[in-house]
C-alpha cells in the first residue's frame, strides 16, 4: 500500500513531539517536515530524531498551506494543538477540503461535528487515541446502550490527574462519564475531580516522579445507595507512547475511507477499532 502523506500540527508539544518520532518510524506513514503552532511560539524550527520541522503560526498559515498543496498534492492533518484552536482548526481544515485526525480534546466539539458533515472532507475525532482505552470506553458504551439504567441511584465519582500543562478536563473522562449517565447515574462533566499539582500527584497519587510532565490516570467509582456495593473501574497511563500508534491507524483508516469517496463524515477511533 502507498504511504500516506500526513502533516502534525501542533509542535513543539510533547504529544505532538511522540507522535511525530513514531510516525518518522511508521513505513505506512510520509510525515511531511512542517507543522502548524501557536502564536505563543517564538521559534520557528524544531528537530525531532535529526528531522527539521517547520513551525507555521497563525498568521502566516493560509499562504503556506496553500504553498505546501501546491508542492506535496493531498495529505491528512493530525491535530494535536490546544483545545482553543479546536474550532478554528477544523474550521481552517474543512474550508480547504482537508481531512484531519482531531486528537485535541476540548472546544464546542457539537460545532466540531457540524462543521465537518457540512463539509467536503472527512476527519477521525477522538478524545483519546489510545486503542486499548478506546476498547474500554465501548464496552461501556455496549453496558450503556444494552442494560440502561443498571446504576440507577448510584453515587459516581471521577477522579482524573494529567500533566500540569494539559488545560482542559479530560475528554476521556467525559466520554466514560456519558456513558454511566445512560445507565442511571446523576453526574455532570463539571463534577469531574481534576489534579494538575504535581506535588500532589506524586506525593498522594503515588504516580511516578519520571511521569509527572505526562501521565493520564483516571477512577470511576460507583458507590450504592447504602453503601453496601462499590465498583470502581481504573485506567493509568505514563508517558504518551501508547497514544501514537492508534494515532497511525486512524491515518491509515482515515486514507482508506477517501479512497472511497467518502465526504462529510466523522468517524471515530471505535470505528478504526472495528474496521
Amino acid at each position: 500500500m502507498k504511504p500516506v502523506k500526513i502533516m502534525i500540527n501542533g509542535l513543539p508539544g510533547n504529544v505532538t513531539s511522540t507522535i511525530a518520532g513514531h510516525a518518522l518510524q511508521d513505513p505506512r506513514i510520509i510525515l511531511l517536515p512542517h507543522s502548524l503552532t501557536g502564536p505563543e511560539i517564538q521559534a520557528d524550527r524544531h528537530t525531532i530524531s535529526g528531522r527539521v520541522f517547520e513551525l507555521i503560526r497563525p498568521a502566516v498559515r493560509n499562504e503556506k498551506m496553500d504553498a505546501l498543496l501546491k508542492t506535496h498534492g493531498n495529505f491528512i492533518n493530525v491535530d494535536f494543538t490546544h483545545p482553543s484552536a479546536v474550532n478554528d482548526n477544523a474550521e481552517f481544515y474543512c474550508k480547504r477540503g482537508l481531512p484531519f485526525v482531531m486528537g485535541t480534546t476540548g472546544g464546542d466539539r457539537e460545532r466540531l461535528i457540524r462543521t465537518v458533515r457540512n463539509s467536503r472532507t472527512c476527519a477521525v475525532i477522538a478524545p483519546n487515541m489510545a486503542k486499548q482505552i478506546v476498547g474500554l470506553q465501548a464496552m461501556m458504551e455496549y453496558a450503556a446502550d444494552t442494560f440502561p439504567g443498571i446504576f440507577a441511584d448510584y453515587t459516581l465519582t471521577v477522579e482524573e490527574s494529567h500533566q500540569a500543562g494539559k488545560a482542559d478536563t479530560s475528554g476521556t473522562a467525559k466520554a466514560m462519564v456519558s456513558s454511566f449517565k445512560r445507565m442511571g447515574v446523576d453526574f455532570s462533566h463539571e463534577a469531574i475531580a481534576r489534579e494538575r499539582d504535581p506535588a500532589v500527584q506524586r506525593e498522594q497519587w503515588g504516580i511516578p516522579e519520571a511521569y509527572l510532565s505526562g501521565h493520564g490516570w483516571h477512577t470511576y467509582r460507583l458507590t450504592s445507595p447504602d453503601n453496601t456495593v462499590v465498583f470502581e473501574f481504573q485506567h493509568n497511563v505514563n508517558g504518551r507512547d501508547i497514544y501514537a500508534a492508534g494515532t497511525m491507524d486512524a491515518v491509515c483508516y482515515l486514507n482508506r475511507k477517501l479512497k472511497k469517496g467518502e465526504t462529510g463524515r466523522v468517524f471515530t477511533m471505535i470505528d478504526v477499532l472495528k474496521a
